[in-house]
């Protein structure tokens, strides 16, 4: 609309003032009366005088049409002159309405090409507005959906209430929160049940261990076959007894192992992606990951890198430091804080399950991150170590090239 009220404004205003009538009879009558005398002439106008012989007898300024044909092109005025002296010749008046039009148009261009760039400034504004107030917020809120959805409650979601997607941020992560909790009760309560079991399978099995040597010492005692019978069957059922509650046991604390790890080919860029989705507070600075293939589960691989941004950001609070390099199978990703780091003695013990470092206990957790972390890798068939540095703590994930 700004264009079109543009282009009828600037064609409106043309004005082409075509030929003066005093002036053309001003400079005719000043070239009759003083002909061949050129300081005579009048200059008021721009023109040319030709004579019979198409010759230029006269011409006031360059750029001007010197023949008849070039004239009637441009749409100069062409007057016959005829004086006793000299007949046939011919005045060429040069017409100024071309560079006036000329002049017109370059304004359209430069006013069309002008409003088009304002135009152009203000649709990337919009577009600008629209990606920081809707589309950017709801991809957070997608992809936020999506951690939940895999299970990963700790990570919050920034609140923003600047976009138009502001409360149901703040619903969501009271969801998380909630949701967070909830697991969190349901941890407390699965691991009192193992505890539980764990007591009972201990409680069962003294009992047992009594009635089985009682019935062993019985059946050294007694004389009759038909008691002998009876005391082995009693230690059958002793063992039996013994064996289901160690299954019972053992089913209560090895069901992490049934996780499933997919891995396939992927590019190494998508590690980066993974990295930088897990340091949600941003302590890591600028990192490189060298192009290549890796052989990975790109959501167990996000679950791994998850747990150990956590552990850093839980226990040091520091900078973090990202550093990658190949070697002939691996891509070796280091992931280094500057925090109190833990003791060499008990590296070994942290990729075991529900172990934790001696100065972690002022720290909520079970002990859980660094098992399934080493559990990830080693399923992506690759190796998971723990360093220990002065000061600080790394994590070096040894990833399978593919």
């Amino acid at each position: 609309m700004a264009e079109i009220i543009l282009c009828i404004t600037i064609t409106g205003k043309i004005f082409l003032p075509g030929f003066d009538t005093v002036n053309v009879n001003e400079c005719v009558k000043s070239i009759e009366t003083g002909f061949g005398d050129t300081s005579n002439y009048s200059d008021v106008l721009k023109y040319v005088l030709l004579g019979n012989d198409g010759n230029v007898l006269y011409q006031n300024a360059d750029g001007l049409s010197t023949t008849i044909n070039e004239a009637i092109k441009r749409g100069d005025l062409v007057l016959d002159l005829n004086t006793p002296e000299y007949s046939g010749a011919h005045i060429i008046f040069h017409n100024e309405n071309n560079k006036i039009i000329e002049s017109y148009k370059n304004r359209l261009v430069y006013s069309v090409i002008l409003i088009s760039f304002l135009q152009l400034v203000l649709i990337l504004s919009y577009f600008l507005y629209l990606k920081r107030t809707i589309t950017d917020p709801f991809n957070k809120l997608s992809s936020f959906a999506k951690r939940i959805a895999d299970g990963n409650l700790d990570i919050p979601l920034e609140l923003d209430r600047q976009h138009i997607f502001g409360s149901f941020t703040e619903s969501f992560d009271i969801m998380r929160s909630e949701l967070k909790k909830a697991r969190e009760a349901e941890k407390k309560a699965n691991d009192a049940k193992k505890e539980m079991v764990a007591k009972l399978s201990h409680d069962i099995k003294t009992p047992i261990a009594s009635i089985k040597s009682t019935s062993e010492i019985g059946y050294e005692l007694t004389k009759e076959d038909r008691t002998k019978e009876f005391f082995n069957l009693i230690n059958i059922k002793s063992d039996q007894i013994t064996t289901l509650a160690a299954n019972l046991f053992e089913s209560s604390v090895e069901d992490i192992t049934e996780i499933d790890v997919n891995p396939s080919a992927h590019s190494s860029e998508e590690i980066k992606k993974i990295i930088q989705n897990a340091d949600y507070l941003n302590k890591a600075g600028a990192f490189d990951i060298p192009p290549t293939n890796v052989f990975i589960d790109k959501l167990r691989l996000q679950q791994a890198f998850d747990n150990v941004f956590m552990n850093s950001y839980k226990y040091a609070g520091t900078d973090i430091t990202v550093t990658a390099t190949t070697d002939k199978d691996y891509l070796i990703i280091d992931v280094s804080d500057k925090g109190p780091g833990v003791p060499d003695n008990e590296l070994p013990l942290l990729l075991e399950k529900y172990k934790r470092g001696s100065n972690a206990s002022e720290k909520e957790g079970a002990g859980l991150g660094l098992y399934l972390t080493s559990y990830f890798i080693q399923k992506m068939d690759g190796e998971l170590k723990l360093l220990s540095e002065d000061p600080g703590f790394t994590v070096r994930f040894y990833i399978r090239l593919s």
